[in-house]
Formats: C-alpha cells, structure tokens, sequence
C-alpha cells in the first residue's frame, strides 16, 4: 500500500528519523498514527535481525484500532502481531510476562519482526518479561504521567533504542511529586509542534464553531431529563444536525434522558438512530445490546452514509483518541478538564462531506451553571485553533506525597 504523506507528516518523520527521543504535539485530525506507521516502514528497510516495535494506547479500544490502520499497510510476511491487555482479539494476546518473552524472543532468533500493542494499564507486563525494545510509541501520551503508569513509561524512556510520544494536549507539571511531559530527560524535547490553524490552512481540519445556549434552570429534579431532551433536539434542529456526538456528565446522565424523557421518540420522529456506549452499560444501538466491535463498525458505517442520521451519547469512552467518521457537532451536557475538551472537539473537526465546513460545539448554560464550562470550552479554542498552540494542562499540586509512595 503506497502512503502518501501531508508536508506536516514528513517533517514530523524527518525529525523522528534525526532524534531518538522526543515529543510530536499534532492536534486531533493531523494524522499521527500514519507517521508511526510510515515510521515503522521506514526503519524495516535497514533492519536484518528483526526488530520489537511497542504501541501504547490509553484504552483496549484504541490499540485495536491502531492494530488494524498498523496492518493495513505494514508488511507481515516477516512481521508478528502481539496484543499485550485484557481485551478480545484475533491476534495472540496474553498479560502473562513469560509468554510475552518466550513470544518475543522466539521471534527474534528467527530474525523476524514482532509489533506489540499494549495500553497503559499493562504496559508493567512488558517491563515484568524483560524484552529488548527498539521502538516504542506513546499514543495519547499525556495518559503516561499518571502515577500508575508512569514507571513503565520512565522504565521504557530509558531502555528502549527509540521513544516518541504523540499528544495534541500535553499535560505539565509543577510538582516535584507528579510527573510531567516538561520532564525532558524522560519525555525529550519537543521535535516537532504542528499548530492547529495551519492544517486548518490547508484544509486538513475544519476550524471548529462554539455555540452558548442560555437555558432556564430547572428546580424540580424529576424535570431535568425533560429540559436536557428539549435542548438536545432543540439544538439539533436549529442547526439541522445529522450526525450527533453528545458528550455527557454521567452514565446516570445518560439513562436518566433516554428513561425519563421523551428523548428517543423524538429523535425516532426525526429518523435518527440512538447509540450510547458506557464503561457500565456497555454498547447500544437502538434499544439493542451489541459487542464492541459491532458498535464501532456500526458507527464509522454510518458516519461514512451522507444519508444516516444518528446521536452517539458518551461518558469518556469517546472522547480520547477514537476515530468516528462523519460527526459533524458535539454537544456538552458535562464539564470537562481542558485535555477532556480538546480531545472532544477533536472527534468533530474532521473533514465530512462537501457541506460541512466547521467542526459544531454546543454548550448550554443555566443561569450561572455552565458558564465555566462555556469559558473552558472558548478557552480551548482560543489556544489552540486562534493562537496555534498546543492545549497544555498544568499539575500544580505541591503536597507532599502520601505514605504509599
């Protein structure tokens, strides 16, 4: 498969080729999973023993995901495929630190390649099996300075031959006591900063539009469910809306406006199809319990079908790293922290159809409720999109650590 790469991606690769460490900042849409591939593909040319390649995602979600846009274009004649987390896949899986190694190393004295991928939550399990790594990518890098992850990130940093870690929102600290991407003897410098406003330039991405909603607050709880679902549809048909990303507070947000409100005949009034997808719930379309793989499938089918109309409602799940075709606006019904909101207007700047031509965020405010979301929400889109900088979050916690520590 012939990969054409934008002039961002290749000057993203030049300096990938010339640092052996180092942060990318491309914002959501840039197309950071084609330059590790085209990385990979890359380095394979000049590579006679085999080599071990590690991709970290933040969720099992997204590094099936990789998996498949990885195996689409990469050659596997002499290339083994290993997933490393607790998730369900085609390709041999397991957590367990002998096999990974006796996987690995079998591999490697055949002189044959191995690509891994992995999730935060066990990336442990390869520092646990010992293995030689030459190149490893963090995806949604800032997930890594989390405290349980940030030893196998550090472990990593300083044992394999190659580190990059890939972020449109990096996150920084202050403290002593949490770690940071501004940690550059772990993290490396940035080698290369794409600004938002110049894939906007050339077309790349849309520029997204912020749209405040002032909305009467509601005293009787067992109304709010009612209010959510009139703004909800409200705003869709003010904006004739076809393809919907509603980013909720809670999964009891959630079922509370599809149970206690008129919400889902509404939008069946309108010909929209439901989908919602939770950590408790699990994954829904239209009234109906499917598997992961199904809902995903399902929802880039859609999104690609200029005649589907649907609203996907989420908690978290969607927000981070997840490619959906097609979203054309989302509409927060939750606050988020600065990294939470970026990522989601990322799933809704994506190039669409030959109408759309920006990227629709909706935010309704009650009274004095809502205005910092609303303030967060422009704050985001003035960093990134009007400055072209990268959407930094900072740590300032000073406490001394627990005893745990």
């Amino acid at each position: 498969m012939t990969i054409t790469l934008r002039p961002h991606q290749r000057k993203a690769l030049n300096e990938m080729l010339a640092y052996d460490k180092g942060q990318l900042i491309i914002p959501t849409g840039g197309g950071k999973t084609l330059c590790m591939i085209h990385d990979i593909v890359e380095n394979q040319k000049y590579i006679d023993n085999g080599s071990t390649i590690v991709v970290v995602a933040p969720r099992i979600l997204l590094a099936e995901q990789l998996c498949s846009e990885f195996l689409e274009v990469i050659d596997t004649t002499h290339t083994h495929v290993m997933h490393v987390h607790s998730g369900e896949t085609s390709h041999f899986s397991t957590t367990k630190a002998e096999k990974i190694n006796l996987f690995v190393n079998t591999a490697r004295t055949a002189g044959e390649n191995v690509v891994i991928f992995t999730t935060y939550h066990s990336l442990h399990r390869l520092v646990e099996a010992d293995i030689e790594v030459n190149t490893i990518y963090f995806d949604e890098a800032h997930n890594s300075v989390q405290r349980n992850f940030f030893p196998a990130t550090e472990h990593f940093s300083a044992d394999a031959d190659r580190c990059y870690f890939f972020t449109a929102t990096p996150k920084h600290s202050l403290s002593i006591y949490k770690a940071g991407m501004n940690d550059y003897e772990v993290y490396g410098k940035v080698i290369c900063n794409v600004p938002a406003p110049t894939l906007v330039e050339q077309g790349y991405i849309l520029p997204p539009k912020v749209v405040v909603k002032q909305l009467d607050m509601v005293q009787d709880k067992q109304m709010i469910a009612d209010r959510d679902c009139e703004n909800l549809i409200e705003t869709i048909d003010e904006n004739s809306l076809d393809k919907i990303l509603i980013a909720a507070r809670s999964t009891k947000q959630i079922i509370k406006l599809l149970s206690q409100s008129d919400f889902r005949n509404e939008l069946a009034k309108r010909g929209y199809s439901c989908l919602y997808i939770t950590s408790k719930t699990g994954a829904i379309i239209d009234g109906q319990k499917v598997n992961r793989e199904v809902f995903f499938d399902t929802l880039n089918a859609w999104g690609k079908d200029p005649n589907k109309k649907f609203v996907v409602l989420h908690h978290s799940i969607l927000s981070e790293g997840i490619n959906v075709s097609g979203l054309e606006a989302v509409l927060f019904m939750r606050n988020m922290d600065y990294i939470g909101i970026s990522q989601s207007i990322g799933r809704v700047i994506r190039l669409g159809g030959s109408q759309k031509t920006f990227g629709l965020v909706c935010v309704p405010v009650y009274d004095k409720v809502g205005i910092s979301t609303a303030k967060s929400v422009q704050a985001v889109v003035d960093t990134v999109f009007n400055r072209g900088e990268a959407a930094v979050s900072v740590c300032l916690l000073y406490t001394s650590p627990s005893p745990r520590d």
